[in-house]
């Protein structure tokens, strides 16, 4: 077996994978683990490349979710495997288990995609309008009654808390102190006291334009949770597969939107292409026939939350976790032109199939 590599500082968080390794292979009967690559993009999880004497395959150690509701997770990929959803089928261990578990830290493998990860304009506008008819068949058959063994049915409402405009002044302060009392300060605490100060501007000039009442519109039910260029991969113009399955929950319809929307083709580049996301949104229509009312509910939800929150600064700061500060500053630029130009951004999220 070719010893693990790991690529960059991240390496070191998951530095057991190495006596782990053996196990793993005798579990999942992987013969001969020829290489073991750490790859470096994943935010949540520790993930690798194995190639094996059985093939190639993705190795995720499960740090963001229980274990037991993993193995949940991705029973309901083999169904979504059936319905034919480019999906991977988890390659249980010789136990039958789809999770292994070695001193205490859990596992699960699942066949190498190849593929591309395709941000923003990088897809065309077919492609967009591809992009949101496959969430749209991802939500139907995740909510297909097929799947009520392992999804029941969710309810017909669900309440989405939206952060007072005083407790997000409140936390603005709290980093803003905390960078005040640092002994050095790096690039990256300058710049994030410089966005914290406009971002208080904003919340002063809109906080009373927080979304009322904390009943979401529209149709709910069980969603992905993450569907975005991180977790789609591309061949030929085609998705091969959607990945990262730790989040299924019952969410609004209209949430999952406008955050795939928003991720996919904003975000890290300061803007929305609101080409691209009209014909997402109309791709999406198409599939799941969701009113314009419940869209525009879940856009401007979805807009206050990124006013109000501060989820990057908080691994960066609480947790000592830097793997996301660079999707800080975009993420400060990109709600500063939304919040200029929240008419049109509804108007592409109104698009019609």
């Amino acid at each position: 077996m070719t010893e693990a590599t790991f690529d960059g500082p991240s390496g070191a968080r998951y530095s057991e994978i190495a006596e782990d390794l053996a196990v793993l292979g005798e579990a999942l009967g992987l013969g001969e683990v020829r290489e073991c690559r750490f790859l470096s993009h994943g935010l949540m999880n520790g993930n690798w490349r194995l190639d094996t004497a059985e093939g190639s395959f993705a190795l995720k150690r499960i740090m963001d979710v229980p274990l037991s509701l993993a193995r949940r997770n991705l029973a309901v990929l083999a169904e979504l495997a059936d319905d034919g959803l480019p999906v991977g089928r988890t390659r249980l261990s010789v136990a039958g288990d789809a999770v292994v578990e070695v001193a205490g830290r859990g596992y699960c493998l699942l066949p190498w995609m190849e593929g591309s990860h395709l941000p923003g304009t990088a897809l065309s506008i077919g492609q967009a309008g591809d992009l949101g008819v496959l969430l749209g068949r991802i939500h139907r058959s995740l909510n297909d009654e097929r799947l009520a063994g392992l999804l029941p049915p969710g309810p017909e409402q669900v309440t989405v808390s939206a952060t007072t405009p005083a407790a997000a002044r409140g936390e603005a302060d709290r980093f803003l102190a905390l960078i005040a009392g640092l002994e050095s300060r790096t690039a990256f605490d300058v710049e994030a006291a410089e966005a914290l100060a406009e971002r208080k501007v904003l919340l002063e000039k809109y906080g009373n334009e927080r979304p009322a009442g904390e009943v979401a519109v529209g149709p709910v039910g069980w969603t992905h949770g993450d569907v975005q260029h991180r977790n789609v991969l591309w061949r030929d113009g085609q998705v091969v597969g959607v990945i990262d399955w730790d989040r299924i929950r019952v969410r609004p319809f209209g949430e999952e939107v406008a955050r795939t929307a928003t991720v996919q083709f904003g975000g890290e580049d300061g803007f929305l292409d609101l080409e691209r996301t009209a014909a997402f949104v109309a791709g999406y229509r198409s599939v799941v026939p969701i009113p314009v009312p419940a869209l525009a509910d879940a856009v401007e939800r979805l807009w206050w939350k990124r006013m109000s929150d501060y989820w990057q600064l908080v691994f960066h700061y609480d947790r000592d976790d830097h793997s996301c500060d660079h999707l800080f500053l975009p993420a400060e630029r990109f709600l500063a032109w939304w919040t200029e130009r929240r008419e049109d951004v509804q108007e592409a999220f109104a698009a019609m199939p």
